[in-house]
């Protein structure tokens, strides 16, 4: 057959290209598109939206306690809010309250003994008030209530004052009391002050991976070393959110700031076909 060169040329460019694209290497998108494309099935998600109260059979109010997270927790009803489908939560100058001594009082809510999450994804809608020596946190602590922190720890959102981060991160027998450095323990990533923003961690056998606003943070796997306690996150947990005030790591406490809130709009629980169903 006859061909034109205009025709031959054509042929060529057709060869050429299709070959290129039969050996273009997978690239990060089409690696993250692959992992992707077995998709997370919503399986549990709190709206609070429930006749404007906490319900109870999933959440119970955090207790007082000695350490820096919880020593101003308290069950006083101002503390806590349910609204236009948001749990707030508050923190605040003591008002005088009969018996306590306590400078401020802060609310939190946690599923402990109640609801438990393993092998799947965690994500929380929220937007946090700005305040000096404000330290609202969600995070993890494992179900069967093993001494921390040998159970683990597994902080999906840490804020500090007013900052435009949030902290990420673990805890362990092997980061803590071993004081391992390797792998990360732990990274930050921005946030969009003033605004909701999703934070998230996918549990896995073998990792955590933890996200802002569907962007990557950081990953803490599991690897192979003769040292105890590197992974004790193939368990169910508990999960808690908390406004906190001050401390060591976030430092004092501005009271002219106070009262401080923060938004929780919603909690989801995603897990993929096969993996076992949430506690």
């Amino acid at each position: 057959m006859n061909q034109t060169p205009i025709f031959r040329v054509i042929l060529v460019l057709m060869f050429l290209t299709n070959g290129a694209i039969a050996a273009e290497p997978k690239t990060e998108v089409n690696k993250n598109k692959e992992q992707n494309s077995s998709e997370w099935k919503l399986v549990w998600e709190e709206n609070f939206d429930k006749d404007d109260k906490i319900d109870d059979t999933v959440w119970s109010k955090i207790p007082r306690g000695s350490s820096d997270w919880n020593r101003h927790m308290s069950d006083y009803d101002k503390l806590y809010d349910v609204k236009d489908g948001n749990l707030i939560l508050r923190g605040m100058v003591n008002p005088g309250l009969p018996g306590d001594t306590a400078p401020f009082i802060t609310g939190g809510v946690y599923t402990k003994n109640k609801k438990g999450f393993e092998h799947g994804k965690i994500e929380i809608k929220a937007k946090l008030g700005n305040a000096k020596g404000a330290w609202p946190a969600f995070w993890l602590l494992p179900f069967d209530n093993e001494r921390w922190p040998r159970g683990g720890e597994i902080d999906i959102m840490e804020r500090l004052n007013s900052d435009e981060i949030a902290y990420q991160t673990v805890h362990s027998h092997y980061t803590v009391n071993l004081k391992q450095t390797k792998p990360k323990k732990g990274a930050t990533g921005s946030i969009l002050k003033d605004q909701y923003n999703v934070y998230a961690v996918e549990l896995y056998p073998d990792k955590l991976v933890f996200r802002i606003n569907d962007k990557h943070t950081f990953t803490y796997p599991r690897i192979e070393t003769d040292l105890e306690g590197q992974f004790p996150f193939d368990r169910p947990f508990y999960l808690m959110l908390d406004m906190q005030l001050g401390g060591k790591w976030v430092g004092e406490v501005e009271p002219k700031d106070l009262p401080v809130e923060m938004y929780i709009d919603w909690v989801r629980f995603y897990q993929k076909e096969g993996e076992r169903k949430e506690e």
